[in-house]
């Protein structure tokens, strides 16, 4: 039996506990920042399997984490996961927040492999009616209530670790050294850069990303090998500050953030498009005021802009910021703007493009979509990870997996086909051992 015919083989007959993992995690779903659970369990299954595994603060830099909760929810999101059966071990590392794991595995001299597993849910509330939504039929919805894994992140953290366990089995067969890194906080592109700023991705010599990706009903490809044009973001909350006051005796003691705000928002939708490609402006949320009668002194504002390269991207979130502060001295407020999410524009490297077709089609007979890689309309941070590792002269994709979905992506009925865990599992591996056999 040729290495491909293992990878296949040990693949389908891990199937049912891949289905089993998913589920786990999808039950057990936890927020960006919250996955002290799911980091813990990875882990630990990391651990058994003979990985070096970095946790911790090993994994993200502290100070580059986006968008990171108040202490009082990390340490409440600490005790719950505790109580849901986290790894006593491992989940020490992650109070605070410091949540993701990367897995080692040295095989000797040869090129470094990087595969990136996202495995943080979403802020969404999970439909528990069993006649419209499979997993509540099943057993397997979300049992924290307002988190759901309604993005896939729980089959792509199920995927790592099938690899995880495939690649161990064969690493007399590879040479060079393999980082499996399972990253927090990606929903809000917050948590990737952290892993970058900590030095994680120097020295990489490829990239593997991939996200679960709805498919027509006949269609029979299992991977798009790329993706391109995926748009750069930031993203901010916004707090004014005024001064108020009676709004019928003494309006003008006040300083008032809703002029300031709206003001703001007006010009924010004014802001020139660029030339060199598509860009995007929104206000989100605005929370402000107390009563009809007073002059509100205080208002927070979540926005984000976006831009088709990094450095529309730049021209948009520059715009902003001038129009933000501008706005707040013509009313004489004053406004602070805290980060919350960041993500560059990405574009897959054409040769690894190809090497996932070829390996798909010629030694592990897996179908593969027409269209060498596909537009991301949306932002995804693995960019940090795959500008980094290009930068350095390294080749990086981000793949279309693909599956039936129940539901569109982030609504409270998602769901996806679970062939897709053992599909995910075959491609990454046949690719690495490509690369390093």
């Amino acid at each position: 039996m040729d290495i491909y015919e293992q990878i296949l083989k040990m693949t389908d007959e891990m199937a049912g506990e891949l289905t089993a993992q998913r589920r786990d995690f999808h039950k057990y779903a936890e927020k960006g920042w919250f996955e002290m659970r799911t980091s813990s369990i990875i882990a630990r299954k990391l651990t058994d399997m003979g990985y070096e595994v970095l946790v911790g603060d090993q994994v993200c830099k502290r100070d580059s984490r986006m968008g990171v909760p108040s202490e009082e929810e990390l340490d409440a999101q600490y005790e719950r996961a505790v109580s849901q059966g986290a790894d006593p071990e491992f989940v020490k590392y992650t109070k605070g927040g410091m949540t993701g794991v990367i897995g080692i595995l040295h095989c000797g001299e040869g090129p470094t492999v990087a595969m990136r597993f996202d495995i943080d849910a979403l802020g969404v509330f999970e439909e528990h009616d069993a006649s419209c939504h499979r997993p509540a039929k099943e057993g397997f919805d979300s049992v924290n209530e307002g988190f759901m894994h309604a993005c896939g992140h729980d089959g792509h953290a199920t995927i790592g670790l099938g690899v995880a366990k495939v690649l161990m089995a064969i690493k007399d067969s590879l040479h060079g050294t393999v980082k499996l890194i399972f990253q927090p906080a990606e929903e809000g592109v917050r948590g990737a850069k952290s892993i970058v700023d900590n030095g994680n991705l120097d020295g990489v010599d490829y990239l593997i990303g991939s996200h679960v990706t709805n498919k027509k009903e006949d269609d029979p490809a299992v991977v798009i090998p790329g993706s391109y044009g995926s748009l750069a973001t930031t993203k901010y909350d916004v707090i004014f500050h005024g001064k108020s006051a009676h709004a019928g005796g003494s309006p003008e003691v006040g300083r008032n953030v809703m002029l300031a705000v709206g003001t703001a928002i007006l010009n924010l939708y004014a802001i020139p498009r660029h030339s060199g490609g598509v860009s995007r402006v929104n206000v989100g949320t605005v929370v402000a005021g107390s009563g009809r009668n007073v002059i509100a002194d205080e208002a927070k504002m979540e926005i984000e802009v976006r831009g088709e390269t990094t450095e529309i991207n730049e021209y948009m979130k520059n715009y902003a910021v001038n129009i933000i502060e501008s706005a707040a001295k013509m009313h004489g407020c004053t406004c602070e703007m805290k980060l919350m999410g960041a993500a560059n524009s990405l574009t897959s490297s054409e040769a690894l493009m190809e090497r996932v077709k070829r390996v798909c089609e010629e030694d592990l007979h897996l179908p593969v979509a027409k269209e060498m890689s596909s537009k991301n309309g949306g932002s995804e941070d693995v960019s940090y990870m795959m500008n980094r590792v290009q930068e350095q002269g390294g080749k990086a994709t981000f793949m279309g997996v693909l599956t039936h979905e129940a539901g569109p992506g982030h609504s409270r009925i998602f769901d996806i086909d679970e062939q897709v865990l053992p599909n995910a599992v075959k491609i990454f591996c046949g690719v690495v051992y490509d690369i390093m056999h």
